[in-house]
């Protein structure tokens, strides 16, 4: 069960990337708009952020921090990344020392922003660079501007291409609890990654807890985080990766791993995953100044590199990913992630022993 950031999947074409992308990014910031320009002159004065993320994997996410001081001159950002549920630990275990660290901070389990809006804990800051996003991005936003959606995650299963063929693939989620498939699926674990429980609890909801009963039957490969089977399958572990996220598993395949992406036909988990400046942060301007960013064109542009979902109209969606309006889709709603998301988890441990 060994942590995806530090088994480096995505190996060492970070400075490749951004290297490719270097001259776009100085010419956007001699054209940033009036909004950003102002938020950038305040924040060169507190010259840094520290950003608490466990939505995307770790390259990317530095890839992240990188663009976003190139674009931004004089303001560094320190990348903190870990699974959603760490990031919150980490982020509640600041609350109870009553120290201030973190400036931003984005998760995958939508439950944590309601959590901390509840409790007063994030800035009521609407980027006005919000308003261009997509509308699946716009309509997940709190409404009261104390959240943004900054990842539009897509959760699939992926197959070894080369010890299994698409026809002898499992094509639902359902077929997972096939014995065929013992000792050959991986998958994340609730408990570290806010996407797989979002998952369990569309699980749970369409086929009860027999799923997962049945399912532990076949002895799944347990990681942490969503991306951990992306690591198992390229180490040819196992065959199938379950609640696969659809960016790094693209992001591997254009590297040249032998793997492949099913969209599930009993619904492809799409996770809105959001992104807050936090009430207490130490650095506010360069927070908001970040709450932008991930709003803005330059962000989806650098994202779509690593394969990520665009969040913008303006920006195409990755190579091999299929536009989201051909997809059927499954999202809880956010009562369903606050209500039963502890739940899912203590179900898991429970049967799943881990």
């Amino acid at each position: 069960m060994t942590n995806i950031t530090k088994r480096g999947l995505l190996g060492g074409t970070a400075a490749l990337t951004a290297a490719a992308i270097l001259p776009f990014r100085h010419a956007s910031a001699q054209d940033m708009p009036a909004h950003e320009r102002e938020l950038h002159q305040a924040a060169q004065r507190e010259g840094e952020l520290t950003w608490y993320t466990g939505q995307m994997q770790a390259q990317p996410s530095e890839a992240i921090g990188r663009a976003f001081t190139e674009r931004y001159p004089g303001v560094r950002c320190n990348v903190v990344r870990t699974t959603s549920q760490v990031a919150f630990q980490r982020l509640s275990q600041d609350a109870r020392a009553r120290v201030a660290q973190c400036d931003v901070f984005s998760s995958t389990d939508y439950s944590h922003f309601t959590f901390l809006k509840g409790e007063g804990r994030l800035m009521a800051y609407k980027p006005q660079n919000a308003a261009g996003l997509v509308k699946a991005a716009r309509d997940a936003a709190d409404a009261d501007g104390h959240f943004q959606i900054s990842y539009l995650a897509l959760y699939m299963l992926a197959r070894r291409t080369d010890r299994l063929t698409e026809a002898e693939a499992p094509k639902s989620w359902r077929e997972l609890t096939d014995p065929k498939w013992r000792d050959k699926l991986a998958v994340g674990h609730p408990g570290f990654s806010g996407a797989i429980g979002n998952w369990a609890i569309m699980m749970r909801a369409a086929y009860g807890e027999a799923f997962f009963r049945e399912l532990e039957r076949n002895k799944p490969q347990i990681g942490r985080s969503a991306g951990d089977p992306v690591t198992t399958l390229n180490a040819g572990e196992r065959l199938v990766g379950v609640g696969i996220p659809s960016a790094a598993t693209l992001f591997s395949i254009s590297r040249g791993n032998p793997l492949a992406l099913t969209y599930p036909s009993d619904g492809t988990l799409l996770v809105p995953a959001p992104s807050a400046a936090i009430a207490n942060a130490p650095k506010p301007n360069a927070a908001k100044l970040f709450m932008e960013y991930v709003t803005g064109a330059a962000y989806s542009r650098t994202v779509r590199e690593y394969s990520a979902e665009s969040l913008r109209p303006e920006v195409p969606p990755p190579e091999g990913s299929r536009p989201l309006d051909e997809i059927k889709t499954i999202t809880p709603t956010p009562d369903q992630v606050k209500n039963e998301m502890v739940e899912v988890r203590e179900l898991w441990r429970d049967i799943f022993g881990v």
